[in-house]
């Protein structure tokens, strides 16, 4: 059996979640669910897709997560003319030296925000592959790799298609997780014009951790402990998903390792140095539904991924709540 995380470790892990999300939930009030999951992308190493119409707060979310921690900050707004370039950087010479310097893109930070990705070309969206994946940047047949943390949060719009790009398979898939906003509750959208009156909430945000501690808590998450009966439940999850004929895409590989790592920080967050298998549960939807493609079928009869994904989660035998010893 592996090492158990320490219980002093698990106490520190939950004390910086606490202060980011109550900075968080300074500027984005009513949603704590919302907030969960993006503090879950963010300890598991992954990368969040906020999904959503127009002024529900996507940006605002973005913003509020990185201002929250004491790190390189750079934000990219995702438009038709940009290049692949501005995103990874280009290689320009310099007269003086005679020699090509390289000079990064946006994409050189700890916390990245892709404001309206779909908006940018195929061509560009593509430029993100690597970079979420490997964490490098290839440039002239020159490397350079990303500092840690490492995360991208991207907002698109799906309502308005005109002047947009749809994310192809391979760019969703590497996405941990995609949530939406959502419209506030009535008490909280009034709370809002009561706080945002004369101020944005969001000018007086200061940040209540460093990445150097990110990095620190995202190494507790790794230990967290997944037994054997827990991976077969994920992959049993996944697998099911490539078998049912209501969908033509499945979860890939990457979505089980991805679903594995967010019930990690899920238990980790929660308190637990083991995951259940109520967590990958909890955590299907948010990580598994933006991969999967409904046939032809399913959408014509109105089912949606996540009510396919639903039917999924109900037939798959959910194994014995594993504890530790």
């Amino acid at each position: 059996m592996e090492p158990s995380t320490g219980g002093a470790d698990l106490e520190t892990l939950s004390q910086v979640v606490a202060r980011v999300r109550h900075n968080v939930e300074r500027v984005i009030e009513g949603k704590p669910d919302v907030v969960s999951a993006a503090l879950v992308v963010l300890l598991a190493e992954g990368h969040l897709l906020i999904e959503d119409v127009p002024g529900v707060g996507k940006t605002m979310l973005s913003k509020a997560l990185a201002r929250s921690i004491d790190c390189s900050v750079r934000r990219i707004q995702f438009t038709p003319d940009l290049l692949p370039s501005d995103v990874t950087g280009v290689s320009i010479f310099n007269q003086n030296t005679r020699e090509f310097e390289f000079r990064p893109g946006g994409i050189f930070a700890n916390i990245v925000v892709g404001d309206e990705i779909n908006r940018a070309s195929p061509k560009t969206q593509s430029a993100l592959l690597e970079c979420m994946e490997e964490r490098q940047v290839t440039v002239d047949n020159a490397t350079y790799h990303l500092e840690t943390p490492f995360m991208v949060i991207a907002t698109q719009n799906p309502i308005e298609m005109e002047g947009t790009y749809a994310l192809p398979e391979a760019q969703r898939d590497r996405f941990m997780a995609r949530v939406s906003i959502g419209y506030p509750v009535e008490a909280a959208e009034i709370a809002m014009l009561d706080s945002r009156a004369e101020t944005n909430p969001l000018d007086d945000l200061e940040s209540v951790t460093d990445a150097a501690e990110i990095r620190k808590l995202s190494a507790i998450v790794a230990s967290v402990y997944v037994s054997p009966a827990v991976q077969r439940y994920a992959v049993a999850l996944t697998g099911a998903t490539r078998r049912t004929d209501e969908l033509t895409l499945g979860a890939s590989p990457r979505a089980t390792l991805h679903l594995v790592r967010a019930a990690k920080a899920f238990a980790a967050i929660h308190g637990r140095d083991y995951v259940l298998p109520d967590d990958l549960r909890d955590l299907a939807r948010p990580v598994l539904a933006h991969r999967l493609l409904p046939s032809v079928e399913a959408a014509m009869s109105g089912r949606s991924t996540s009510m396919i994904l639903d039917g999924i989660l109900a037939s798959v035998p959910v194994p014995d709540a594993p504890n530790r010893a």
